[in-house]
């Protein structure tokens, strides 16, 4: 026994030396809190960066919330609960245009395209958008993006949202496919993975692409307060880095690959399903190769907010974007 002891002893010293190194260097991580609109395969980049370790590398220790929603994840960052928000930059031109005095700049834009599709009940091999009229649609929240873009591209195909076709927004974001296969409306607007899930169920089928039918549209984009960009631009450029990394990753890498990498993010859904689901991503060319939200992006997107109604003034590019850390990133 007293031979054992020291050799004992000596392992617990270098585990407790071991721990206390591990411990050391998660205190050097900046804690970061990011809220998200909602969790989806759409948003593959930046889950891919959180399972290579990209964040870790760049010095920062991220935890996600879940919103549930833009005026979720808005709420929660002007009450503190939250260092970035990712959702539609529509809510940053809100909060501005109510005269906040500490508005939210983006900084980084991860998609160019919706990532929304059209679901209907029934197989429709010739489906054309004119078939929406005088039908039953399950929409999105009023002002947000999934809703406009998708009014946005009814008027591009000379469809009146308020009269040719009946919208129902009351369903809450995330509800809309069960409240679709327990009702009776024809189409429903689906994200990822619900739109496959309703395909792989006989609940429904896919018939059309918000992302291809609307064209390049600033989907997506990370903000924060202009007064935590200013006193963590450090912190900013850091969380920049890894999102970028992750972006390189996607546009360089299989479905197959990518759908390995982050599938413990979605643990509910079969690793074959979610590969399904990024090549059908990848085709429509949803994810930018740089992460700078470009003026004629801005511009389009008020464009969209002010033909759904939404814009009560339009809100000068240079206060509410910023493109120095993304242009850092991509170098």
């Amino acid at each position: 026994m007293k031979k054992i002891f020291p050799f004992v002893l000596s392992l617990a010293l270098l585990a407790c030396l071991t721990l206390a190194s591990c411990s050391q260097e998660e205190e050097g991580l900046a804690k970061v809190t990011l809220n998200e609109v909602a969790h989806s395969i759409f948003y593959a980049p930046q889950y891919a960066a959180i399972e290579l370790g990209y964040f870790q590398e760049e010095g920062i220790d991220l935890t996600v919330v879940n919103g549930g929603g833009a005026d979720n994840v808005m709420t929660a960052l002007i009450a503190g609960e939250a260092d970035i928000g990712f959702m539609g930059s529509e809510a940053s031109i809100y909060v501005y245009n109510q005269g906040a005095d500490d508005h939210f700049i983006n900084f980084a834009q991860l998609t160019q395209r919706a990532g929304n599709f059209l679901v209907s009940r029934e197989p429709m091999e010739d489906f054309t958008w004119d078939d929406l009229r005088g039908a039953t649609v399950l929409g999105g929240r009023k002002g947000g993006m999934p809703q406009m873009v998708f009014e946005y591209i009814l008027k591009q195909q000379g469809i009146d949202p308020a009269t040719d076709v009946e919208i129902d927004q009351s369903i809450d974001f995330g509800l809309t496919a069960a409240a679709f296969t327990s009702g009776d409306a024809d189409f429903t607007v689906e994200f990822e993975p619900y739109a496959t899930a309703l395909e792989l169920e006989g609940a429904g089928y896919v018939v059309a692409s918000l992302g291809v039918d609307s064209g390049y549209v600033p989907y997506t984009a990370y903000c924060a307060q202009a007064s935590y960009i200013e006193g963590n631009g450090e912190i900013i450029q850091k969380f920049t880095n890894a999102i970028q990394r992750g972006m390189e990753y996607v546009n360089t890498h299989t479905p197959e690959e990518i759908a390995a990498i982050i599938q413990p993010q979605f643990p509910e859904t079969e690793e074959s399903t979610i590969a399904t689901i990024v090549a059908r991503y990848q085709e429509q060319d949803t994810w930018k190769n740089d992460l700078i939200f470009e003026e004629s992006s801005f511009q389009l997107l008020q464009d969209i907010l002010d033909e759904a109604g939404e814009l009560t003034a339009r809100a000068p590019y240079e206060e509410l974007v910023t493109t120095e850390f993304a242009e850092e990133a991509s170098k």
